[in-house]
């Protein structure tokens, strides 16, 4: 019997995925309720959870075939109807595998209405060394709806000390309210060893994290708090405030760090704005 190494697995896959996931919530009587979900493989979601009460729900992606190739491409379209409140995650950690020569391309397409909100808080992203990935995230806020997003994003297998030295990543990012840009951002990172450590590129670190409030603006004193929460002897961190919120960005060596912080800031948007505390979904801890 012949047997495949995981090398070859990853790069001589037997096929490729056109994955395709669709959620609609809307607020009832009974809370914020999941009204429609149409899924293709290898995208699922697991059945709702409440573990906040009824207004607020939790879902939980699944990708059941456990990475991505090249030539892959996964379309999610989330929308949120008037007052509902989604928290939206995934169920482990996203693996972009070595390319086979093809790209692998992942679309987020997110319409909230008015006075609705969602928290996007994805897992951290393994990006392998020769991955050729493109992500893009293009939301639609109505007017009192927001949106907190973050993105963590490991490149290479720093645990089997793999670098990030080949291969290409690009990710784009807009958000919207009745044709007017709230914030664009559009990064790319073409890999090699002058990249990874130039300090315009990775600086020598292996990992990039990117969380987003939008809604309303801040005050300067609410983004000093945003940095505090950092601490002291983290990665580089910076806040920007933002017309309608604000901007984090990290970039080091550790997932647990950058996490701990994310989970601070959302913690502190939740009690500052939402009035309700930090609710961490079990997902995570398992």
């Amino acid at each position: 019997m012949v047997q495949q190494s995981h090398s070859q697995i990853e790069t001589e896959p037997q096929q490729n995925w056109h994955g395709n996931l669709s959620l609609v919530y809307a607020r009832t009587e009974n809370g914020t309720q999941l009204i429609r979900n149409q899924c293709q493989a290898p995208l699922l979601v697991q059945r709702p959870f409440y573990p906040e009460g009824k207004n607020v729900c939790h879902s939980v992606i699944l990708h059941t075939a456990g990475g991505v190739v090249g030539g892959d491409r996964l379309s999610c379209y989330f929308h949120l109807q008037p007052h509902a409140q989604v928290l939206i995650t995934t169920a482990a950690a996203g693996k972009i595998y070595r390319s086979n020569g093809l790209p692998a391309r992942q679309t987020v397409e997110i319409q909230i209405d008015a006075d609705a909100g969602l928290e996007w808080l994805p897992r951290e992203t393994i990006v392998f060394n020769k991955a050729l990935y493109r992500q893009d995230l293009r939301v639609e806020l109505a007017t009192g709806a927001f949106l907190l997003s973050w993105e963590i994003t490991r490149f290479g297998r720093t645990a089997r000390g793999e670098k990030f030295l080949q291969g290409d990543w690009r990710s784009r990012t807009e958000i919207w309210r009745q044709g007017k840009p709230l914030w664009i951002d559009r990064q790319w990172l073409p890999a090699s060893d002058k990249i990874f450590h130039s300090p315009h590129g990775l600086n020598g670190q292996a990992i990039a994290g990117s969380l987003v409030w939008i809604q309303k603006a801040v005050s300067q004193d609410f983004v000093t708090k945003v940095r505090q929460l950092a601490g002291y002897g983290v990665g580089e961190v910076g806040v920007t405030r933002l017309e309608h919120g604000f901007l984090c960005r990290y970039r080091g060596s550790s997932t647990a760090e950058v996490r701990n912080w994310f989970i601070s800031v959302w913690q502190l948007v939740r009690g500052c704005f939402l009035d309700r505390a930090v609710c961490i979904p079990r997902v995570w801890q398992i």
